[in-house]
C-alpha cells in the first residue's frame, strides 16, 4: 500500500432528476409568517428569502453552473478520513506562487470562481504577469463535493456513506 495521498480527477454531474428534486423541495417549503418588524431585526425577511427561493428554484441555471465548473481541473482526495473536493488552476506564468483561497460559512467554491482568472492569468486582466498564483480553491467538509461530512473519530459510518454493496 502506498503512503501517498491519491488524487482523483472530479467532474461534476447534477442529474435531472436530482434538480427537479430540488426545485420540487424548495416549492413545497412551508414558509413562517411575516416578520413583525420593517427591518431585519428578525432576521431575513420572508419577502427577501421566498424571492431567493423562488430564484433558485425558477431561474438558477443549473447547468451553466455544472459546465463552469466543469471546466476547472477538479479533483478529490481523503485527509484525515475525510474526502475533501478542490479545484487547482496552475497559472502559465513562470512563478506563479501557490495559493490557497477557501470560502466561508455558509457559502461554497462557486463564489471564488470570479478571482481564478484574475489571480491564475494576472495580465489578462490589467495587472503583471509577476502577480500570478497557481490556485487551490478546496470546498469546505460537507459543502458540495463531495456531499459526505466528517465524522468524529470512531464514529462508524453509516450504510450510505459505505458505498454500494
Amino acid at each position: 500500500m502506498s503512503s501517498e495521498t491519491e488524487i482523483r480527477p472530479f467532474r461534476v454531474d447534477m442529474p435531472d432528476e436530482a434538480i427537479a428534486d430540488l426545485r420540487r423541495r424548495i416549492a413545497a417549503t412551508r414558509w413562517p409568517s411575516r416578520e413583525l418588524v420593517d427591518d431585519r431585526s428578525q432576521g431575513v425577511q420572508l419577502a427577501t428569502i421566498t424571492e431567493l427561493a423562488r430564484y433558485w428554484a425558477a431561474e438558477y441555471d443549473w447547468r451553466a453552473c455544472q459546465a463552469e465548473l466543469n471546466a476547472l481541473p477538479q479533483f478529490t482526495t481523503e485527509i484525515d478520513g475525510v474526502d475533501i473536493y478542490f479545484i487547482h488552476v496552475k497559472s502559465d506564468h513562470a512563478g506563479a506562487l501557490p495559493l490557497i483561497i477557501t470560502h466561508g460559512w455558509p457559502g461554497s467554491v462557486i463564489e471564488l470562481l470570479g478571482v481564478i482568472g484574475p489571480l491564475t492569468d494576472p495580465a489578462a486582466h490589467g495587472g503583471s504577469a509577476g502577480d500570478a498564483f497557481d490556485l487551490v480553491v478546496p470546498s469546505m467538509p460537507g459543502y458540495g463535493f463531495p456531499a459526505s461530512r466528517p465524522r468524529p473519530a470512531g464514529t462508524p459510518a453509516a450504510s450510505h456513506e459505505r458505498g454500494p454493496s
